[in-house]
């Protein structure tokens, strides 16, 4: 009987059934992003040409300045949806391997055909795809609005820029006006030239409209998308980025006057660049402004005794 306890006291408890578990290699780990890094470095290294062209725009040229700022902007959106990349495979190399051939073609072509855009474009375009390749596109489509910033590297022609910043400066000269004049400032207008104590001061030279509406609209995009919105509210971001550029360039362009209108060119000079950053802060403050106003109002909508439904802080669509 003893013996028979002590049978049943050793007897081994089945074991639990095994659960199949995804190796760590096929999920998104350090090593894929360190991969994607070298495949990164290749495409750069291959299309350097290109890339210097690019860099020396963005440097010297404060008509393409915004590209400075989307590699900032790339990693500030990559790391609020970073929540969305979990348990995700680097799966779907394909895609990549297209993109990287699309964009050598591109940029072969462009560089043959001196067509600069397509030269920086195919540049850019390859870049992408190797890094597609090394982290597998369902990565890449949950980081779409990062991956569209990219476009921003790509400067634009002279010619392009000509077309946009003739009617933009010329309205901002007739908004700037008016906006003078209601302070009491004498301020004359000829096209886009303005004359204030004696001094002429030109819209392109004290601030170009197109310095401002690409990185304001890369502002707005970055706002729309690194805050918790719904999709109306963030389309409604991205009309009024336009607006945003306007307004900003005029509430800069009024203070630029004065001091180019009273003080030395060096001053006016010194202000209109310190303008210019402040400018982009401005814009991101305005559209903050707008959205809590609308939030508010249609709080205020609300019947009372309705609780709304919180939306969670950290989920961006």
């Amino acid at each position: 009987m003893a013996k028979s306890k002590a049978n049943k006291s050793t007897r081994r408890v089945p074991a639990a059934p095994a659960v199949a578990v995804m190796p760590p290699a096929s999920r998104l780990s350090t090593w894929h992003a360190g991969y994607a890094l070298v495949l990164l470095g290749a495409a750069v290294f291959a299309t350097s040409d290109a890339w210097r062209d690019i860099w020396n725009y963005a440097w010297n040229d404060e008509e393409s300045s915004q590209v400075l700022l989307v590699p900032l902007v790339v990693t500030w959106l990559v790391w609020v949806r970073r929540h969305r990349l979990a348990g995700l495979a680097p799966t779907g190399a394909t895609v990549g391997l297209v993109l990287i051939g699309a964009g050598w073609a591109l940029s072969t072509y462009g560089y043959r055909a001196r067509v600069q855009t397509l030269w920086h474009g195919g540049a850019v375009v390859m870049a992408f795809g190797c890094v597609a390749t090394a982290l597998g596109w369902p990565v890449m489509r949950r980081l779409l609005p990062a991956v569209f910033v990219l476009l921003f590297l790509i400067p634009v022609p002279s010619t392009g820029r000509r077309l946009l910043a003739v009617p933009l400066q010329t309205w901002t000269a007739q908004m700037t006006q008016a906006v003078c004049e209601t302070f009491g400032m004498a301020v004359e207008r000829s096209g886009n030239l303005l004359l204030i104590n004696g001094t002429s001061v030109a819209v392109a030279e004290a601030c170009n409209g197109m310095r401002m509406v690409f990185t304001l609209f890369l502002v707005c995009y970055t706002f729309a998308f690194v805050t918790p919105l719904k999709a109306g509210s963030r389309l409604t971001v991205l009309v009024l980025s336009p607006v945003v550029a306007m307004v900003c360039n005029v509430i800069r362009l009024v203070p630029t006057v004065y001091v180019f209108g009273h003080y030395s060119k060096e001053s006016g000079e010194r202000f209109h660049d310190i303008g210019g950053w402040v400018m982009l802060i401005l814009g991101y403050l305005l559209l903050s402004g707008v959205v809590g106003l609308k939030r508010w109002m249609l709080a205020s909508a609300e019947p009372s005794g309705v609780t709304p439904v919180a939306r969670p802080r950290g989920g961006v669509a």
